[in-house]
Order: C-alpha cells, then sequence, then structure tokens
C-alpha cells in the first residue's frame, strides 16, 4: 500500500484500461497520453444543492459498490476481486460509512456490517487468517479506521455477541503498541508484522501515521490520557527521524537497516491527510492547544503541493508523485480519497481550517464530477481531475476518491463525530488485543485471492526504492 509495491506489482497496478459504453454514446480518440471525449455528459453537481450533491455522491457509490463482490454466494465477505488488496476493501467500506453519515442514505449499510464483522476475525482485531500471514501494520490499520469510523459517526452497531466497533479499534491499537520497535531508529512500527515478509526493515510513513491517527482517536473518543501520550510519541518520532520535515512535508518512509538514516522522499497524498487528520483530533482532545493548531497549519501549508495552480484547475487536488508522469498504480488511484476523507473531517474537529480545506473540496468536487463520464455506465470517474475530461481509466480507487471529495461537500450538514461521553454508543474493551491463549495460528496456504498490501519485496527492490527519482512540483 505504498511506494514498495507500487514497483513490485507492475502486472496489477498498470493504468486501468478505459471501458468503452458505446460510440453512439461518445468516441475516445488517443493521442499520446490525452483522451479527447465527445459527447460525454459528466455527473451534475450543484454545490449549492444538498439534493444535487447527494444525487452525484449516490450515483458515485453505486459505480464503486459495483466493484464489489463478496457479497456472492461463494465469495468472501469483504473482499474484492483482483486486482484490489485487502486494506483497499477495507477503506472502502469506510467510504461506505461516510455516505451513509453524510447523506443519510443506508443502502449499503448491510454490507459494510458484513464485511467488517467478518474481516475483524475471531478476536476482533482485523487480523482474519486468510490475510494474516502476509498483513502489514498499514492494511489492518485502514480495516480499523472504517471501524474508528463507524464508533465516532453512531453507525449502527454489531449485534451484541458480536465484536463492538470501538473494541476493534482497541486491539489494534494495543497490537500496534506492543509492536513498536527500539531495536533500530529509537522506536516506531515497521511495515511488516511479521519476520518472514521482505520488507520488514522498512519502516514506512503510512504505518506510523495510521499509528497516530488511531491513537489520537482513541484519545478523543475514550477521554483516555494513554491514548494521547502514544499520539506524542508516535508524533515525536516521525518528526525526529525526518519522515515529517520542518516545513511538515510527510515523505514515503526510511530503512531500519541503515538506523533510519536515509529517507524516500516521495510525497503522497494520503500521508499528509493521516497526519492532518490526527493532529485535528488532538487540537480537539486538548481543546485548541496552540501546538497542535501549528501543526495542523503546517500540514495544510505542506499540502499546497497536491492542489494546481493553474488557473483552469485552481486549487484541485492530484497526485503529484504519480499523475504527472503517467504512472499512478492500483493503489494510487486511491489515495486522494483519504486526504479528502481527513480534510473533510478536520473541519469539524478544527473549525478554524474550513476556509481553506472547504474551498479546496469545492474546487476538486466540481472538478471530479465533471470528469466521471466513463465506464459502461457513462458515469465512471477517472484520476485525473484537473483534466477537465475523464482521462480514460476507471476502479475502485478512482470512484472512492470521487466520492470522497462529493460527499465531504455536505459536513456542514451533519453534527460532528460524537464521543463516548457525548453521544457515543460504541462499547469498548481497553484489553482487546492483549488477551494470550495457548491455541496457535494455523495459517491458510497463500493464494492469489489473498490480496494484501504487504507485498513481498526482495532486498535489492528496497535499495533501488530509496534511489528512485519522481518528477516532483516544488
Amino acid at each position: 500500500m505504498r511506494i514498495l509495491r507500487h514497483h513490485l506489482h507492475a502486472s496489477h497496478a498498470s493504468t486501468a484500461s478505459f471501458r468503452a459504453a458505446s460510440l453512439a454514446e461518445y468516441v475516445v480518440a488517443h493521442a499520446g497520453t490525452t483522451y479527447f471525449l465527445l459527447g460525454a455528459s459528466a455527473i451534475d453537481l450543484d454545490l449549492n444543492d444538498d439534493e444535487s450533491i447527494k444525487k452525484a455522491a449516490s450515483t458515485i457509490a453505486y459505480d464503486m459498490v459495483k466493484y464489489y463482490t463478496g457479497n456472492r454466494t461463494g465469495d468472501v465477505p469483504g473482499n474484492l476481486p483482483d486486482p484490489y488488496y485487502w486494506w483497499e476493501a477495507g477503506a472502502m467500506f469506510g467510504a461506505l460509512i461516510d455516505y451513509w453519515y453524510y447523506t443519510g442514505d443506508a443502502s449499503y449499510n448491510d454490507i459494510t456490517m458484513q464485511a467488517l464483522l467478518h474481516q475483524a476475525g475471531s478476536n476482533g482485531d482485523f487480523m482474519p487468517l486468510n490475510q494474516t500471514r502476509t498483513e502489514g501494520n498499514d492494511d489492518q490499520s485502514f480495516w480499523a479506521f472504517s471501524a474508528m469510523a463507524a464508533a465516532e459517526l453512531n453507525f449502527p452497531n454489531p449485534p451484541e455477541d458480536k465484536p463492538q466497533w470501538l473494541a476493534m479499534v482497541q486491539a489494534v491499537f494495543n497490537e500496534q503498541a506492543a509492536r513498536w520497535n527500539t531495536e533500530a531508529c529509537g522506536g516506531g512500527l515497521k511495515w511488516q508484522i511479521f519476520t518472514f515478509n521482505n520488507g520488514y526493515d522498512y519502516r514506512n510513513t503510512i504505518a506510523n501515521g495510521c499509528f497516530f491517527n488511531i491513537a489520537s482517536r482513541l484519545a478523543r473518543y475514550t477521554g483516555n490520557q494513554t491514548y494521547a501520550d502514544w499520539a506524542v510519541k508516535s508524533w515525536n518520532w516521525v518528526r525526529r527521524i525526518g519522515l515529517i520535515s520542518d516545513s511538515y512535508q510527510a515523505f514515503d518512509g526510511t530503512d531500519d537497516t541503515n538506523n533510519c538514516t536515509t529517507i524516500n522522499h516521495v510525497m503522497w497524498t494520503y500521508n499528509n491527510g493521516v497526519f492532518l487528520h490526527g493532529a485535528a483530533n488532538m487540537y480537539n482532545y486538548t481543546n485548541g492547544s496552540a501546538e497542535w493548531k501549528e501543526h495542523i497549519n503546517g500540514l495544510l501549508n505542506s499540502a499546497n503541493i497536491f492542489f494546481s495552480t493553474n488557473e483552469s484547475s485552481k486549487d484541485v487536488m492530484y497526485e503529484v508523485a504519480c499523475e504527472l508522469i503517467n504512472d499512478c498504480q492500483t493503489d494510487q488511484f486511491s489515495f486522494k480519497a483519504y486526504l479528502s476523507r481527513w480534510m473533510t473531517a478536520t473541519t469539524q474537529l478544527a473549525p478554524f481550517t474550513q476556509d481553506i480545506i472547504m474551498t479546496r473540496l469545492g474546487a476538486s468536487a466540481r472538478a471530479a464530477a465533471a470528469q466521471c463520464t466513463g465506464g459502461d455506465t457513462g458515469t465512471q470517474c477517472g484520476m485525473k481531475w484537473t483534466l477537465g475530461h475523464w482521462d480514460g481509466t476507471t476502479g475502485v480507487g478512482q470512484q472512492m476518491s470521487a466520492l470522497e471529495v462529493v460527499q465531504g461537500n455536505l459536513v456542514k450538514r451533519v453534527k460532528g463525530p460524537v464521543t463516548s461521553a457525548h453521544g457515543g454508543t460504541s462499547k469498548g474493551n481497553a484489553a482487546a488485543g492483549t488477551e494470550t491463549g495457548d491455541t496457535p495460528i494455523h495459517w491458510d496456504p497463500i493464494t492469489t485471492g489473498d490480496k494484501v498490501g504487504a507485498a513481498f519485496v526482495t532486498t535489492a527492490l528496497l535499495v533501488s526504492i530509496m534511489g528512485c527519482t519522481y518528477i516532483m512540483v516544488s
């Protein structure tokens, strides 16, 4: 789920091929890397009309859920088909929880509940046996994000005999806190959970950002200072190591074989977003401390790199590390969904950010909707919102990104996230994930259906990643 997989899975991560509905609907002419669309009609979106936003979100969500097969007979609840990895399915259900929250449409609540409960596994910690063998810390976290959103937004609770949303997240936190590794680099989480997975020595920013985000949200939701202490500890570590620079640029990761002295400086939208949202939770938890306000502003400023300054596409979000060189892969197609999601939530927790964030969300939503003219429905979305027209790609990531940025414009119409002391109904278990037992783990064989972000990479690949170059915008 990061730059390493971007290079490893070339067969899975090639740009998604476009699907033409019919020549009668539009003609696609290909010249170089540009697609020219004739006769296609975009999704109508009027940001001054709530019903227009809801209708647009409904169309985008419908086209996204069409990719899901986990609710079909014989398939596994929660899984997406190839080429999507397990973590992205967890992220998709988080988008559907957001969809219900913003629009009030419960159409996808049943499949969301089914997926989260199934993939939480027998221990309620998002380490199901069909995934655990190759699961990374960040993969586990993206499912935990969905459970955390379910608790914060008062999504319907599971049956009483099932693990509960808050307890699931507490289980993930406890397991990851126990993985905090001081053998090198003075702390931090490794990308991989298990030593037998290549990539175990890589300490990627998203895994540590996820842990920070979860800790900060648990602090706010429960009021427990221990979670806040861990959030501060993880934040200080990424700053000290240099995964977040003095100017608040969030980079990709580092290698603990050299004690984290070299940094991979590629920047992705979701790394900025995961820390921005975590900082907003800490700002809210500390009743508006000047320190966390400074961090929020720093992250917002460093996010400028992800928004166009061209007059024709001003303030429209783009994935700077891959869109400019036409090299975005399956995972990267979804990254803008998370920056959109977390920017939106930040406006609720730190209201002083509303003007700058809503300006960016509004411009990006209009641009995203305008290019949703592809696929067999004529309404599927592409990756490059700045083009002004469909780029010829389709997929779960493209749909999720467009959905989150569009529905986020309803944020002022909904109540903010709850806490256990103020409206929250999800039951917790502070000891979840710490239980021990004598039952050994019996691994299932790895198959092509076990799609997770914990990719198997070689040492040579890790070295090459640290030296790779991308076109960046200063």
